[in-house]
C-alpha cells in the first residue's frame, strides 16, 4: 500500500490487519444502515419493489461517509488533499455501488432472496473492491509526502 500509516498501526502493526479491522467495523455500520433503511421503506412503502433501490442508495451514502473518515483517520495517516482523497474514495465505492445495484435487486426480485440476505452475500465482493481501491488509489501519496 502506498498511503502513510494511521494510528491503528500502533495497535495492529500491520496495515492489512488495521484495514481489515476498520473494514469489518464499517461493514457492520453499513449493514446497520441497510437494515434500518430496509425497515423504514418497508413501513413507508410496503410491498413496493422499487424500495430495494432506495434502500441501497440511502445506505450507500451514509456508510461511505463514515467509511471515509474511519479509513482516513485510523488506517491511513494523511493530511491535506481532503477533497482529492474524498473523491478518489467515492470513485472506489462507486464501482461497488453500481455492482450492488446490478446484483442485489435481481437476487431479490427474480430469485426471491430477502434483500438483507442478498446484501450480506454481496458484502464479500464489496470488501475485495474496497481493499484494492483504497489501499492503492484513495489515500495514495507520493513518497515525498509520507511522514
Amino acid at each position: 500500500m502506498s498511503g502513510p500509516d494511521g494510528p491503528l498501526l500502533r495497535l495492529f502493526k500491520d496495515r492489512r490487519v488495521a484495514f481489515l479491522f476498520v473494514g469489518v467495523l464499517n461493514t457492520g455500520i453499513g449493514f446497520v444502515w441497510f437494515v434500518a433503511f430496509s425497515g423504514l421503506f418497508r413501513v413507508a412503502a410496503p410491498g413496493q419493489a422499487w424500495t430495494v433501490f432506495a434502500v441501497i442508495v440511502c445506505a450507500q451514502i451514509l456508510s461511505t461517509l463514515s467509511a471515509f473518515f474511519l479509513y482516513r483517520h485510523l488506517v491511513f495517516r494523511v493530511t491535506g488533499h481532503f477533497w482529492l482523497d474524498f473523491w478518489r474514495f467515492q470513485l472506489v465505492y462507486l464501482g461497488a455501488f453500481v455492482l450492488n445495484l446490478v446484483v442485489v435487486p435481481p437476487l431479490k426480485l427474480w430469485l426471491g432472496w430477502d434483500e438483507i440476505v442478498a446484501q450480506l452475500a454481496f458484502t464479500i465482493v464489496t470488501a475485495v473492491i474496497s481493499w484494492f481501491g483504497h489501499s492503492r488509489f484513495s489515500f495514495r501519496r507520493p513518497q515525498e509526502e509520507r511522514p
